[in-house]
């Protein structure tokens, strides 16, 4: 009885892993750019040592991949707002120098003159970060190229500043990093370039992303999880029943 109950625990301990994750995509349904991960998967691990092998419990394989469905878009009429179509993803300079990708197309001149997005993270140009000249008007083009105008001269050509770093990442599985951006699966890829994908690269300019987390079938995933957390609590009060009930018949008149 005992190794009914320890298989029934270590399973109400595998569910709250995967209620934190569903938990998070609940918190993140109106954050811009958020992409939820595929589901992580429940499997049976054998446990070694002395005895039959026959001693398998609930464990986890959690694969943190990055669904790049696209979300709602919003329209913003901002110049430096843009959303990223099908598996194109924006190029971040982390604060150790590496590079990163995101989703979240809410763009902004920083403190420095350089091209920053709504956290403060710098945005990475075909050429390295992009400077923006003082008191110019900033737009984006579809393929990611920012141009500058003087305001007072409405009829002077705009100067192309550079190209935004976008990478189609349908051929690359991308995992999330502790700050929320995202890195390739491939270690030997971390924290820099990866190939780009056969899908045309491209933005809509004055557009941002929503989250593609469905509030609606999250929610029902959540409930799901917590019938199961309860059934496995009542098996484990049941195991205890059924283990002092055995002990009463053992025990002489």
């Amino acid at each position: 009885m005992d190794k009914l109950a320890y298989t029934a625990l270590s399973a109400m301990q595998s569910q709250s892993v995967v209620r934190a994750a569903i938990t998070n995509e609940l918190a993140n349904v109106s954050t811009i750019g958020f992409k939820k991960s595929f589901q992580i998967a429940s499997s049976a691990v054998k446990i070694d040592g002395p005895g039959h092998e026959s001693r398998f419990q609930p464990g986890l394989q959690i694969s943190d991949l990055i669904n790049l469905t696209p979300g709602t878009p919003i329209s913003t009429g901002r110049a430096l707002d843009i959303s990223m179509n099908d598996h194109t993803v924006l190029g971040i300079q982390t604060a150790t120098g590496d590079i990163a990708y995101t989703r979240r197309g809410d763009l902004k001149v920083g403190p420095t003159g350089v091209l920053e997005n709504a956290e403060g993270e710098l945005v990475m140009g075909e050429g390295g970060p992009i400077s923006v000249p003082a008191g110019n008007l900033i737009t984006i083009s579809p393929d990611g190229t920012v141009f500058a105008q003087i305001p007072t001269d409405p009829e002077a050509e705009a100067i192309s500043l550079g190209q935004l770093m976008l990478r189609d990442a349908s051929q690359t599985e991308l995992v999330r990093r502790t700050d929320g951006l995202f890195e390739p699966r491939d270690a030997a890829l971390r924290g820099q370039d990866f190939p780009n994908g056969p899908l045309a690269r491209s933005v809509l300019p004055g557009m941002l992303e929503g989250s593609n987390v469905n509030p609606v079938a999250t929610m029902v995933k959540m409930l799901d999880f917590s019938r199961q957390f309860e059934m496995q609590l009542k098996l484990v009060k049941e195991t205890q029943s059924i283990d002092e009930a055995g002990s009463t018949m053992m025990r002489l008149p």
